[in-house]
C-alpha cells in the first residue's frame, strides 16, 4: 500500500506566530502575575484564577528525532504530541506543532479517549480510517520513522488575551513528567519534578507585540531561553 504523506491544509499555509519563551524566578513570576491580572482578561476556558492543567504527550522516533533536532537547534522541526486539560479526558487533541525560526504554528484534530489509548499501546490502524490529513499524516510517519509515545509532561498554566494583535501570554509552573508514559491518563501519576524553582513565560502572537504587552511583561531577572518542556522532560527517561 502506498500512503501519500499529505501537508496538513495544503490549500491554505498554517498561519505562523512569533513565540518567545523566558525563564523568570519565583519573585519576578508574583509580580508578572499581579501586574498581567490588571491589565488583560484570563483565558476564557481557565478557572477563576486564570489557571489550567496540562497534560501533553509527546511523540518521538527510536533514534530521538524531534529531540535531537530540538537540541541542535535545527531551524525547521516539528513535534507531535496528544493534549488534554485539567482532569477532563473527554476532549483531547492531537497536535502537530512546526517552527522555522522564531515562528511557529500548529495542526490540530480530536480524538477520542479511546483513540487516545489506542495510539498509546501502539495500535493506529484507525488513523486510516478517517479522511483528516493529520491523522494521515502521523499513520505515515508512524510507519516510516517508527515515530512513538515517549514521554508525558504536565504543568499548570496561568493564561491571559489581549485581542489586538492576538496575543497570548502564558505563565507554566510546577513542571512534571510521568515516571511510566502509560499513566498518561491516570490524574495523579506516579511522576518527578522537572523545574520548580523557575517559571516558563511565553508570549505568542501575529504580526507585531503591542507597546502594552511588550512593557507588562518586563522583568528585570528574565532571560530568554530557547526552552524545551519535552526536552527537559527526557532527562529523566
Amino acid at each position: 500500500m502506498v500512503i501519500r504523506v499529505m501537508t496538513i491544509n495544503e490549500k491554505q499555509p498554517p498561519k505562523m506566530r512569533h513565540e518567545y519563551k523566558h525563564l523568570i524566578n519565583k519573585a519576578d513570576d508574583m509580580v508578572l502575575s499581579a501586574r498581567l491580572q490588571k491589565l488583560f482578561p484570563y483565558d476564557k476556558h481557565a478557572d477563576s484564577h486564570g489557571r489550567y492543567r496540562v497534560s501533553s504527550m509527546y511523540f518521538d522516533t527510536p533514534d530521538d528525532k524531534a529531540l535531537r533536532q530540538k537540541l541542535d537547534g535545527v531551524n525547521q522541526r516539528e513535534k507531535f504530541r496528544l493534549r488534554y486539560y485539567n482532569d477532563d479526558t473527554s476532549f483531547i487533541r492531537l497536535e502537530k506543532k512546526i517552527k522555522i525560526g522564531g515562528l511557529c504554528a500548529k495542526y490540530t484534530a480530536p480524538l477520542s479517549r479511546q483513540q487516545a489509548e489506542q495510539l498509546m499501546n501502539g495500535e493506529y490502524s484507525f488513523l486510516l480510517q478517517s479522511d483528516n490529513a493529520l491523522f494521515i499524516e502521523l499513520y505515515s510517519k508512524i510507519k516510516g520513522q517508527l515515530l512513538r509515545p515517549t514521554v508525558a509532561v504536565r504543568y499548570e498554566r496561568e493564561a491571559f488575551l489581549y485581542e489586538a494583535g492576538n496575543v497570548r501570554v502564558t505563565l507554566d509552573r510546577k513542571l512534571q513528567t510521568g515516571l511510566r508514559h502509560m499513566d498518561f491518563f491516570d490524574p495523579v501519576f506516579p511522576h518527578v519534578d522537572i523545574f520548580d524553582i523557575m517559571t516558563v513565560l511565553e508570549v505568542k502572537y501575529d504580526a507585531y507585540l503591542p507597546d502594552v504587552v511588550r512593557l507588562a511583561v518586563q522583568t528585570p531577572n528574565r532571560r530568554a531561553a530557547a526552552y524545551s518542556k519535552y526536552a527537559a522532560a527526557r532527562r529523566y527517561d
